[in-house]
């Protein structure tokens, strides 16, 4: 069982703050929506910078991302090709990840995607437990 891991994870990183603060508009505001429900899954939430995108962790473990881009916003799994999804957002053919692609003035399932978010939390907590 792999774990993507990361020791120096903190319980919050002022550096994602910053990276939130310098997304353009929409792309900004999407980001942030989506970071924040990944800060709030638990108390054993923990973030860094990875790749220079925000990623969040359950421990040192990471399990989901966000990712801005030109014109659309990346919610990233990096377990995702193991998560049910039943309403079929996931997109990427890698062998573990998986994202959702946001875009300004798109709609989405946003009860879906809080569905993965959570999923995605609680399969690493079980990886984790299981190690």
């Amino acid at each position: 069982m792999s774990l993507f891991l990361f020791p120096t994870s903190v319980r919050r990183d002022p550096e994602i703050d910053a990276w939130m603060r310098e997304q353009p508009g929409d792309l900004g505001a999407i980001a942030q929506r989506w970071f924040t429900v990944l800060r709030n899954c638990g108390a054993d939430v923990r973030e860094l910078l990875h790749d220079g995108h925000p990623t969040a962790c359950v421990g040192p473990a990471a399990f989901a991302y966000v990712n801005a881009f030109r014109s659309h916003v990346n919610v990233g799994f990096f377990h995702g090709a193991g998560l049910a999804d039943p309403s079929q957002l996931l997109q990427g053919t890698g062998r573990f990840m998986r994202h959702v692609k946001l875009r300004p003035g798109s709609s989405v399932d946003f009860p879906a995607l809080e569905l993965l978010i959570q999923r995605a939390y609680e399969d690493i907590r079980a990886r984790l437990e299981a190690r």
